[in-house]
């Protein structure tokens, strides 16, 4: 047996790489293990195979691999001569039919996003009022009468050119394109809806377009993108400046519900009066408030008051300057009597002279001793009541 094992094995071995397709039934990848273990199971057959591979394969996987997921595997054949077991060791993993798809999908959604078209700043507002809505969607399709039906709601009086495309196959985003560019062109068109109902991912496939992503990134009027339901995520939803989850849903997001805004407006319009109100009638108690304090119900009260502390103030002004007035004149009295008793008049009232020498030069000098009048000498006398002149006729000693 041992030798057969060998021999099967050795055959096996020579066989080199291959691609093997087939249904993935199972996944067994530990974290923290160097090795991760799949079932691949054949659809047309009741027969599976043993595949092994690093468990980067599945981590980086382009489209998240699970169990029922169809792929193409490229490895080597390995028989186990200790188990008797056949496996697969892969060194690539590649997804087959939707998966395949979605992997180009996803190849395409990195390529716009390092492209900087996904990028937030760039989305353009939408109006707030359009006065004309662009539609492009099927032909009497149910996402049409969706949008028209919900946007005549909510605003009887809205505006709609509509463009009928083929919404899926190969003919879809030439006409598509066209149809944006001739709305995107039109003066009157301020947004523009892309519409479609639900489908398979082959459906949609056309609004994951690069052509039609790009068309939409270079309009310069507002996109807003509504295709399939809200798990449906084509790349054009991320393109266009506004994701919609559905075709209804797109209508109530760019017509504005009229009913709604009038009664917003009445709503805004009745609380500003009411705040209004309260602001006068707070005002109001504040003016009174004002108005209630002192200095403004009796405000000639202060007046007055001040008036009383004014004639205060300047009586006893004048009484301190009066006083001052007299104290100073007594003192000027004072002064004076001891000026009058002790001053040369007082003197000369009580009988003395006051005897000066009148020099050649005609000045006067008070005549102190003897020695400076001799005889001849010119003397002018000061009595109480004048003075004399007199001359010097001898010396007494």
């Amino acid at each position: 047996m041992r030798v057969v094992a060998t021999k099967i094995s050795e055959w096996i071995n020579r066989l080199g790489s291959i691609w093997v397709e087939g249904e993935i039934t199972q996944i067994n990848a530990r974290p923290g293990t160097r090795m991760a273990f799949v079932v691949l199971r054949d659809p047309s057959a009741n027969m599976s195979l043993q595949v092994t591979c690093s468990p980067t394969l599945l981590r980086d996987a382009p489209v998240p691999l699970t169990e029922g997921s169809r792929v193409v595997v490229y490895g080597k054949p390995t028989f186990y001569t200790g188990r008797g077991t056949l496996s697969l060791r892969v060194t690539e993993i590649r997804a087959v039919g939707i998966g395949e798809l979605l992997a180009r999908i996803e190849r395409l959604r990195k390529l716009l996003a390092a492209e900087g078209m996904f990028d937030p700043r760039l989305k353009r507002p939408l109006p707030f009022l359009p006065g004309t809505i662009g539609l492009i969607t099927g032909r009497a399709s149910a996402a049409e009468r969706d949008v028209l039906s919900v946007a005549q709601q909510r605003w009887a009086d809205v505006r709609f050119t509509v463009r009928n495309t083929a919404v899926q196959g190969t003919s879809a985003v030439p006409q598509v394109v066209d149809a944006l560019r001739e709305l995107d062109a039109d003066p009157e068109v301020e947004v523009i809806i892309i519409a479609r109902g639900g489908g398979s991912v082959e459906d949609l496939l056309p609004f994951s377009d690069e052509a039609l992503c790009r068309a939409v990134a270079a309009a310069t009027t507002p996109v807003v993108s509504a295709i399939g339901h809200e798990p449906d995520s084509p790349l054009l939803d991320l393109v266009a400046d506004l994701r919609a989850a559905t075709p209804t849903d797109a209508a109530k997001r760019v017509v504005p519900d009229v009913a709604a805004e009038r009664a917003l407006l009445a709503e805004l319009r009745t609380r500003s009066a009411g705040a209004l109100r309260g602001w006068v009638d707070r005002e109001v108690r504040g003016l009174e408030q004002i108005r209630s304090r002192p200095v403004l119900a009796d405000p000639l009260g202060a007046i007055a008051r001040l008036d009383d502390e004014v004639l205060r103030l300047r009586d006893a002004v004048r009484r301190d300057v009066r006083r001052a007035v007299d104290s100073e004149r007594q003192s000027v009295e004072h002064l004076r009597a001891r000026l009058a008793t002790l001053g040369p008049s007082a003197t000369l009232d009580r009988g003395y002279a006051v005897v000066q020498h009148i020099r050649a030069d005609g000045t006067a000098e008070v005549l102190r001793t003897v020695d400076d009048a001799p005889p001849g000498a010119q003397l002018r006398v000061r009595v109480a009541d004048g003075a004399v002149r007199a001359a010097v006729i001898n010396r007494d000693t």
